[in-house]
């Protein structure tokens, strides 16, 4: 398996992945959002067998642009979501693996902080805290709204707030 930053070209087999993991097409409607959107700042495939354009798209994840506030100070922020693995190549490691590559290049580029809505059992493992995601007010809230800082601090200050864009379709 190859994890490499998503093309044009694999546009229709990403599409594909994100409908087979999440059962429909909503998933891959807001990736295409965020892409129209201009908003996408990473998107990785892990793919297996042959060349980038003939490999087997079996996995994606999308870090995209997020308005995230801290003591009145933008943080430079992106939301994890979504991230897919197809169904029969589940539970084998891709979805860390492309959370991992993308974290790590995110660190690498600057960026200072990442937040997901997602599993309270499975985002940890990467550091995400929902403890940290507490002080910025946002549409969601509990132990499934995490943070993770990428630059130490980041995320420091009392009160914080996260605006997500259109895209997603949640007000607030």
């Amino acid at each position: 398996m190859r994890i490499e930053e998503e093309t044009q070209a694999l546009a229709a087999r990403i599409r594909a992945v994100l409908a087979a993991a999440f059962g429909g097409g909503n998933e891959a409607d807001l990736v295409e959002r965020l892409r129209a959107d201009g908003l996408v700042r990473l998107a990785l495939v892990a793919l297996e067998d042959g060349e980038a354009e003939d490999g087997e798209v079996v996995g994606h994840v999308v870090f995209s642009d997020l308005a995230v506030e801290v003591d009145g100070r933008k943080v430079d922020a992106v939301a994890l979501a979504p991230v897919a693995v197809r169904p029969d190549r589940q539970r084998r490691g891709t979805g860390a693996a492309l959370i991992r590559a993308g974290l790590e290049r995110l660190r690498r580029d600057g960026c200072e902080a990442v937040v997901v809505l997602g599993h309270p059992r499975y985002y940890p493992r990467f550091g995400f805290s929902p403890a940290l995601a507490r002080k910025l007010a946002a549409p969601f809230a509990g132990d499934a709204f995490m943070a993770l800082e990428l630059a130490e601090g980041a995320l420091a200050g009392a009160a914080g707030s996260v605006r997500y864009p259109d895209a997603f379709g949640i007000a607030g």
